[in-house]
């Protein structure tokens, strides 16, 4: 069974289940680089750089962390 079998016989669940991690992991690097260029754009300086990582960088925290408790709550 090749790659693209495996890939065409999968069942809803589990294609989204990839989809959603794959596409939210790039979706959080592209943020952090956001991130980045909005501070070295707006020459914040390193207090700024790290509050507006913090402050932003919250809600993916709160993804993650959100994602992460599901997982152990269904166990």
């Amino acid at each position: 069974m090749s790659l693209l079998d495996a890939f065409m016989n999968m069942d809803e669940e589990t294609f989204t289940t990839l989809s959603v991690s794959i596409l939210c992991t790039g979706l959080i690097g592209y943020m952090c680089f956001i991130i980045y260029k909005l501070a070295k754009d707006s020459k914040a300086g390193k207090y700024g750089t790290i509050v507006l990582a913090f402050v932003l960088g919250f809600g993916m925290f709160g993804f993650i962390a959100k994602t992460i408790l599901t997982e152990i709550l269904q166990k």
